[in-house]
């Protein structure tokens, strides 16, 4: 009889899986990496043109805060920037064709008058070598002629520094004048560029903190996103079972209701043991030390964060 059981045996070890010990299998849930969108500063949420459940892409509009404030600034600093290019554009061009205008006018009007001062000198001379006016006469008139001649000078100089550029110093701080302005209206910009806030991915809107009409104070989450891709199955491994896993090893995921065949890859092991989690209802496991191990699911499908699932290790 024994030879028998023992014949039977033999015959069982061949046949794959029979006799063959079965592989762990780990409890654990699933859990989403979640992208939490929320605004650059604060302010009332005059738009939330998005839902629940809502499927976004990247860069789609899913909110806008009030911005009166940030158009006032950015009106400001363009009315800032277009004098700063004003002053910094009449320094390197020197005058403008009005002032211009009016400097030739006076030097016109200076040269009648140098003339005009010339013929009466010319005429006084003539007049003193003939004897008829006095020394006094001519003196004064030559007066005169020097003092035309020095205002048609004097408005020939103008003229020509007029036309010349400011000097170096003015023109680099003129222009240092107006590159900050510019800055200060690109930070306007983009302050009120700020107050729309877009998807940074694609993905798909899981929950809404606040409705149209809050006011969300800065850095505090709008809503959370859910991108493709990035669920994963976080499960507990006993000690034994420890160094049997290293990261990018395959495993595969199951749990009721799901498809047959799902699969994720290791991407986080820890090094310290803990007790088993609360989370884990397993008698099994209860009151050991366990290891967390995190998968990332292949294909999520219409798998749900905080879902129970069952994790066997792939050979």
């Amino acid at each position: 009889m024994n030879e028998f059981f023992a014949f039977l045996l033999g015959l069982l070890s061949f046949i794959p899986g029979v006799g063959a010990p079965a592989e762990p299998v780990y409890s654990g849930y699933l859990e989403a990496d979640y992208v939490y969108v929320a605004p650059v500063s604060g302010g009332q949420i005059v738009s939330l043109p998005v839902s629940e459940a809502q499927t976004v892409k990247a860069g789609d509009v899913l909110a806008v805060l009030a911005s009166d404030q940030q158009q006032a600034l950015l009106r400001s600093a363009e009315a800032q920037v277009s004098a700063a290019d004003a002053t910094w554009r009449n320094l390197i061009t020197g005058s403008r064709a009005q002032e211009l205008d009016v400097t030739r006018a006076s030097l016109e009007k200076a040269q009648a008058d140098l003339a005009l001062a010339q013929a009466n000198f010319d005429r006084s001379r003539s007049l003193f070598e003939r004897g008829v006016i006095a020394q006094a006469q001519v003196d004064q008139d030559r007066t005169s002629l020097d003092s035309a001649q020095a205002a048609v000078n004097q408005m020939q100089a103008q003229l020509q520094v007029a036309k010349l550029p400011a000097r170096d110093d003015q023109q680099v701080a003129a222009e240092a004048n107006l590159k900050a302005a510019q800055a200060n209206a690109d930070k306007a910009r983009a302050d009120l560029a700020d107050r729309t806030v877009k998807a940074p991915v694609d993905g798909r809107i899981e929950r809404l903190f606040f409705s149209q009409g809050e006011t969300a104070p800065t850095g505090t989450p709008l809503l959370s996103l859910l991108p493709p891709g990035k669920l994963k199955a976080r499960f507990y491994i006993g000690e034994a079972d420890r160094a049997l896993f290293a990261l990018g090893d395959e495993v595969e995921v199951s749990c009721d209701g799901c498809p047959a065949g799902l699969r994720a890859s290791v991407t986080f092991l820890a090094s310290d043991p803990q007790t088993t989690p609360p989370i884990i209802y397993s008698r099994d496991e209860r009151s050991r030390l366990v290891f967390l191990a995190e998968a990332q699911m292949a294909e999520p499908g219409n798998l749900l964060p905080g879902q129970p699932v069952s994790v066997r290790r792939l050979k």
